[in-house]
């Protein structure tokens, strides 16, 4: 169902380059993920530096009944890495204390809000939603585990006739180029008083 895909997930797109869907992978930036919560930090983790280590403190305030986290649930990049991060912890997380939405990011973040409930995020959609009301904290950061790269992978034509792989290889081009990643490096300044990603790609890093 599509040309390209700008993706977040590094071992699925590994995979998928593996099995022959993909005909091309470029990096083009990265961010990172951020454990937030309430404020009030009832499971005792604001400024661990250690994501595996904050994960095994959470859920056990979860099983005491003092914590809750809620999941993406969604199978999507922020869900992978966040299922990674409990697999590294040697916890299966569930029970009442950890919800499984079914839900975006933005939404999730909404849930956690009004439930006083930590859960995982990419730092971008959590800027931005904290000018829409959000008081949830960050609580843990810059552990390396929460590297965020995104990917760019045009997807092979044999997969099908209305697979466009002359303009999908332009937009790679374009979006790995210098002139867009300096777009990358600007991205937020003005609102959050930081760049939301930073560029990554191959041109860039070679300019």
């Amino acid at each position: 169902n599509a040309d390209v895909l700008l993706v977040h997930a590094r071992s699925q797109e590994d995979a998928f380059m593996k099995d022959g869907h993909g005909t091309r992978r470029e990096d083009v930036m990265y961010n990172d993920f951020v454990i937030v919560g309430p404020e009030a930090d009832p499971a005792g983790i604001m400024g661990m530096t250690s994501a595996v280590d904050a994960l095994k403190k959470l859920a056990e305030a979860g099983q005491a009944g003092q914590a809750s986290f809620i999941s993406r649930g969604d199978k999507s990049g922020t869900h992978t890495k966040e299922l990674a991060i409990w697999k590294s912890a040697e916890i299966t997380p569930e029970g009442a204390w950890y919800v499984s939405a079914g839900q975006g990011m933005g939404e999730v973040l909404t849930m956690a809000n009004e439930q006083q409930a930590y859960t995982l995020s990419d730092r971008a959609t959590y800027l931005a939603r904290t000018k829409n009301g959000l008081e949830l904290k960050v609580v843990v950061e810059k552990d390396k585990t929460l590297l965020n790269p995104y990917g760019v992978i045009t997807v092979n034509p044999d997969k099908g006739p209305q697979i466009n792989s002359e303009l999908a290889t332009q937009f790679v081009d374009w979006l790995i180029s210098v002139p867009v990643q300096e777009k990358i490096a600007e991205f937020g300044k003005a609102d959050f008083g930081q760049s939301l990603f930073v560029p990554d790609s191959t041109p860039w890093k070679a300019k």
